[in-house]
């Protein structure tokens, strides 16, 4: 683990810092409390720091202070370094964010105490924190294809919708789905379709900007979000990711590959429509549907207005079993 020590002293600095390395942590120590702050807001901080109670820039409790009013993970925990001795002057050092204190001069015995509550605190709140990060991604993360899952996606295409009615630009949207889905795990086995599934998602990921959105919208179904993708623009992208999958055959789980193509349907939300995002899906699936019925493997688009109407077409694609 890594401590930061801020002292003025040079014999207290490096007889703390000679302590602690001999105790196997990686020290990093400083003279004055400005640099102790500015190194405790950088990024990969050290999580534990003994600081002096008095020190040019900023005292011990001053850079307490400072650190506790950002409020943001991962903690710190600070252990102040004094010779002051008086009730009032600990109780005003623990106000200000420290969690324990040591008197001068240290006894080494006491400062191992100190250290290994202090170890076991920022050890537990990693612990914590990776759980609570682990239950983030269950909510909100497809398990399988690691894409947004289905409530994510729509919920991020609602901020998309709010944004660019404000911003006065088109969101496209695009409703994927693996053309002949079923017959793949009733020939090659589940397993074999989860490799697909996995592999598909990759491609269409591989080919979005990096600001664009994908999720998996349900079995073999996928959603893409385009923010300020015209009708064009739209059915393009629409068509490299056809070919993304087309082009080259599906990996199976027990070896060998698999042709495998796609459908999407295509929609884009313009500025003064209005749209919600149930309405711009519904278009969207009614244009992959349009898509299935004419044969497969293929981009077709739809546009909203007092009723639905096809304004792009493509040449007629084989389809693919």
């Amino acid at each position: 683990m890594k401590i930061l020590i801020a002292d003025d002293s040079v014999v207290s600095r490096r007889l703390l810092e000679a302590t602690l390395r001999k105790w196997g942590y990686d020290v990093v120590a400083v003279s004055d409390g400005a640099e102790a702050l500015e190194i405790l807001e950088q990024p990969n901080a050290p999580l534990l720091a003994i600081l002096d109670w008095v020190m040019p820039g900023f005292t011990g409790p001053e850079v307490c202070a400072r650190i506790r009013q950002r409020d943001c993970e991962p903690y710190t925990y600070i252990l102040l370094l004094t010779s002051k001795s008086d009730k009032e002057d600990l109780i005003q050092g623990m106000e200000a964010g420290a969690d324990d204190y040591l008197t001068k001069p240290f006894d080494q015995h006491e400062l191992k105490v100190r250290i290994r509550a202090g170890t076991r605190l920022v050890d537990l709140q990693a612990q914590l924190l990776a759980a609570r990060e682990a239950l983030r991604e269950q909510a909100t993360i497809d398990s399988l294809t690691h894409l947004w899952n289905r409530n994510s996606i729509l919920e991020i295409l609602a901020r998309e919708l709010a944004r660019a009615a404000r911003e006065q630009r088109p969101l496209g949207l695009v409703m994927a789905d693996l053309d002949h889905f079923k017959s793949v795990n009733d020939s090659y086995g589940h397993q074999s379709g989860d490799v697909i599934l996995v592999e598909a998602a990759r491609r269409m990921q591989k080919g979005m900007r990096e600001y664009d959105s994908i999720g998996r919208y349900g079995g073999e179904e996928f959603l893409i979000l385009l923010p300020g993708c015209e009708e064009a623009d739209s059915f393009n992208q629409a068509e490299r990711l056809r070919k993304a999958i087309s082009q080259v055959e599906m990996p199976l789980a027990g070896g060998g590959t698999l042709p495998v193509t796609a459908c999407f349907g295509v929609t884009t939300a313009l500025p003064g429509e209005a749209w919600t995002a149930e309405s711009l899906v519904r278009i969207a699936d009614q244009a992959l549907y349009l898509a299935k019925k004419r044969g497969r493997n293929r981009v077709e688009f739809l546009a909203h207005g007092h009723e639905t109407r096809l304004v792009v077409k493509q040449p007629q694609a084989q389809p693919v079993a």
